[in-house]
């Protein structure tokens, strides 16, 4: 029924608006979840070997050519400060689209796992706190809570606007 569908409990006293529901991908990095919008995910892929560009932050692994399109590939463990793991074959590659227009670009994620498309009550994201996370707040859009599991909301603009790094960590 519905209360199932969207992943979120509900008193019988609670009226469900639709209006309210945004779906998120959700994806492990280490022992954390993650979320971004569904309508931001291009496509997930399995990792590839990439063409490494220099000069470039550790967490820029390089660009790979997807139908054509030179699409960079980020580490988000790293650009997180998580740690480095080891890639293999079952090591996945979220493709996200950030930006609008003709400022629009596509970019890959490299994650741990992909867990499942959830659907979010809006009212239900609580703000990000200043201390506790792993993550730099500034990516983080909110939180919520899911089903006894906590998921933060990343905002993809800002996750993926290489622009503004101050290129310190190279």
């Amino acid at each position: 029924m519905l209360k199932e569908f969207e992943n979120e409990p509900y008193d019988s006293g609670d009226k469900i608006n639709m209006d309210n529901l945004e779906q998120y991908l959700s994806f492990a990095l280490g022992d954390e979840e993650y979320g971004v919008e569904i309508l931001r995910v291009q496509e997930i892929r399995s990792w590839e070997p990439v063409s490494r560009i220099p000069n470039v932050p550790s967490y820029e692994k390089g660009v790979v050519n997807l139908r054509g399109a030179i699409v960079p590939i980020i580490d988000l463990r790293e650009r997180f400060n998580l740690g480095r793991v080891e890639y293999t074959p079952l090591t996945v590659v979220v493709v996200l689209q950030t930006g609008t227009g003709t400022n629009m670009r596509i970019m890959g994620v490299v994650v741990d796992s992909v867990s499942d498309v959830v659907n979010v009550d809006k009212t239900s994201v609580q703000s990000a706190p200043d201390f506790g996370a792993k993550v730099s707040t500034e990516f983080i859009t909110g939180l919520v809570s899911l089903n006894d599991r906590m998921v933060m909301l990343l905002d993809v603009d800002k996750l993926l606007d290489l622009d503004d790094e101050n290129g310190d960590e190279n």
